[in-house]
């Protein structure tokens, strides 16, 4: 069987933007609340219905995500599902008054990493995500969570993919909604991500996973056909491509949107998103880049 016929029944792939989020945290620009607005809106008429919108970490290290609260505001008769990012237990309280549906971890598969990042060892961070499913499961809000450089760390170099399966693994028994494998550096490679997720999907079964590519060395849409072939059928984009991690270097230039709708259509699947209302969401954050810059 060719890797077509293997994955014709999955001819959905959901598409999760990742822009107002991840996009905008490592750009020079800082864009304001009626601007985050505007691209968010400008997307959900491309046919865009998953978001991360935002984030509750400290705007001293993250100064583009100041006032999400504020934002979350003005989405609250919308549709279409949105999720942010949370650090701690501090910012899922957040989230919760904010009446967020989904919230997302992140968690670095390496010490180096994970400390880069939110400042805290594994093994504790690992005890205050737990706290916060908990407390998730009770308030009825999804969570979501990353495991990040899952296949190669700035710092420590290539990450065994034992341990990732056995984070994953861990997660998964503590209730988490949904594990997305990210690729933070883009450095994975195709064999590598089929491996990875062949295992993951043989064990648990394919819904409860997604996949984070980077376009870092162009092996971005590769990726995304290798974890198709295994199964996936929801993968995180950003538009125009922006964005990556402000704590990892070389973590430049997200999976970009257009690319992924436009791949993903050409091979006959069905993602509900308009290529040319993408184009003017693209006019639209590079307008407001430009225009600051």
């Amino acid at each position: 069987m060719d890797a077509g016929a293997k994955f014709n029944f999955m001819n959905q792939i959901q598409v999760n933007e990742v822009g107002p989020r991840d996009g905008l945290q490592n750009i020079d620009t800082i864009l304001n609340i009626g601007e985050r607005l505007q691209l968010i809106q400008s997307l959900e008429r491309a046919g865009i219905n998953s978001l991360e919108v935002g984030s509750f970490v400290n705007p001293k290290a993250v100064p583009a995500m100041d006032n999400t609260d504020a934002l979350l505001e003005k989405l609250v008769n919308s549709n279409s599902d949105y999720s942010v990012l949370i650090p701690n237990i501090y910012g899922y309280e957040l989230a919760k008054i904010n009446k967020v549906k989904e919230v997302c971890l992140v968690l670095c598969a390496t010490e180096s990493m994970n400390k880069e990042n939110i400042n805290k060892s594994i093994k504790d961070t690992i005890v205050e995500f737990k706290e916060i499913i908990n407390r998730a499961k009770k308030d009825q809000i999804k969570t979501k969570i990353y495991i990040s450089v899952a296949f190669e760390c700035p710092y420590e170099g290539l990450v065994s993919s034992e341990y990732v399966y056995d984070l994953t693994k861990k997660f998964l028994s503590y209730g988490i909604n949904e594990v997305v494998i990210a690729d933070t550096i883009g450095a994975g490679k195709p064999d590598q991500v089929k491996k990875l997720f062949r295992r993951l999907v043989k064990d648990f079964g394919p819904s409860d996973f997604s996949a984070h590519f980077h376009d870092t060395r162009q092996l971005a849409l590769s990726n995304v056909k290798a974890a198709m072939e295994e199964g996936i059928s929801k993968f995180d984009s950003c538009i125009a491509g922006l964005g990556g991690c402000p704590f990892a270097p070389g973590a430049s230039g997200n999976l970009a949107t257009e690319d992924l709708v436009s791949m993903l259509h050409k091979e006959g699947y069905e993602t509900g998103i308009s290529e040319e209302m993408l184009k003017k969401s693209i006019d639209l954050v590079s307008n407001f880049i430009n225009l600051k810059n």
